[in-house]
């Protein structure tokens, strides 16, 4: 049977990644259909993530001291309706880069909030985190094979349509979150970013380099692989089965992530098997394979993307203070989604123009160097520790 609370974090998720499984493949689709170049595209999408930089450790500031932790989260979720409804008449291409920043932040200034509040009320309510955030996943593929098919019959703009529709869902869905009330006694500790600094200097930073980094790896796949793909021919129904392929994987891994051998992998292993993950996959697909083998490169979805994912929150979860969760999550989203994500997607624009779907190979290199620091928080993490930091 499922607990109540679950069910809200569930349906919370699905409304949410049923918009974001058409914002991120086609938002530049619809970009691209208001006769944007490459380069364009690239400074847009990467003013998106500039916004997430400077609002995801805001809201999860709010989020930590809030009286309600809902409450960040339902002001995000409507605030992304209103910013997606201003995008309708819009053509012009600066006006577009200040949309973007607007809808980045508050698009993925939800992720770390809702995923820390989501932890603590699994912890609170004795239910698994993995299969309600796989929920969401599943959505995702939803909205990739609908929307891909709408853009087939109906052209790029149906993307926007389907963000706005989803968005209100997710408003909805958010609404229907349970508050979150904050315990009464709690009391900020005034030494607390002295902590967090010190944190920063220690395991906490390597965390941070190594998941900010192989996410941010992701940025060439996020930006252009659906409009290289089609110019190779790929229809959109096609390409929305690729990503959703991915995402499938991703559930899996989310859904026995929590199990087994999984659930007893370190926060370092398991971003040290998504940096080993986003070598294999971005060098093979930046050959240009046919069709079929992309499908099995997509797969590796499950360990670039999920594997380092749950690395870092199993990283918060152990590692963490309960009032640093959110932050450590906030600062998580800010760089590997902000100001890594930003550069390399600004990176990818040209890249797609001078080296077409060979621009996945530089992705490569910041997958490196996250291998390296996921390989050093390992060793870091191996060493006798105090229990406590004052």
């Amino acid at each position: 049977m499922v607990k109540p609370t679950a069910l809200r974090f569930a349906t919370y998720y699905g409304a949410f990644y049923l918009m974001f499984g058409a914002f991120l493949p086609y938002f530049p689709r619809w970009l691209d259909g208001r006769g944007l170049s490459p380069e364009w595209i690239g400074w847009i999408l990467a003013a998106g993530m500039i916004g997430r930089t400077l609002v995801s450790p805001i809201g999860a500031r709010w989020a930590d001291r809030a009286v309600r932790h809902r409450d960040p989260i339902l002001a995000f979720a409507i605030g992304s309706v209103i910013v997606f409804a201003l995008h309708l008449p819009v053509s012009t291409p600066w006006v577009l880069l200040v949309l973007s920043f607007a809808a980045g932040a508050l698009v993925f200034g939800q992720i770390p909030v809702t995923d820390a509040f989501a932890i603590r009320a699994a912890r609170d309510h004795a239910f698994e985190f993995g299969p309600v955030r796989a929920f969401g996943s599943v959505l995702f593929i939803v909205a990739n094979f609908s929307a891909g098919a709408l853009i087939d019959r109906l052209g790029t703009e149906s993307v926007l349509a389907w963000m706005i529709i989803a968005g209100g869902l997710m408003a909805l869905a958010a609404a229907w979150l349970p508050p979150g009330h904050r315990p009464a006694g709690h009391i900020p500790d005034p030494d607390e970013w002295k902590r967090l600094g010190r944190l920063l200097l220690g395991p906490l930073g390597l965390a941070l380099g190594a998941s900010a980094l192989i996410q941010s790896g992701h940025a060439f796949y996020y930006v252009v692989s659906a409009n290289a793909w089609s110019a190779q021919g790929i229809s959109g129904a096609m390409v929305g089965a690729l990503w959703a392929f991915a995402v499938a994987f991703e559930i899996a891994f989310l859904w026995l992530s929590g199990r087994g051998w999984l659930g007893r992998l370190s926060p370092a292993a398991l971003m040290m098997i998504g940096g080993l993950a986003s070598l294999l996959r971005w060098g093979a697909t930046a050959l240009s394979p046919p069709l079929w083998a992309l499908f099995p490169l997509q797969a590796l979805h499950a360990l670039t993307f999920a594997a380092t994912y749950v690395g870092f929150l199993r990283f918060t979860a152990q590692d963490m203070p309960d009032d640093q969760t959110a932050l450590a999550q906030g600062l998580n989203s800010a760089i590997s989604g902000g100001v890594l994500l930003a550069a390399m997607s600004t990176l990818s624009g040209y890249a797609f123009a001078q080296f077409g779907i060979g621009g996945f190979a530089f992705m490569m290199l910041p997958g490196l160097v996250g291998l390296v620091a996921a390989i050093q928080l390992h060793r870091v993490s191996s060493l006798p520790r105090r229990d406590n930091i004052d």
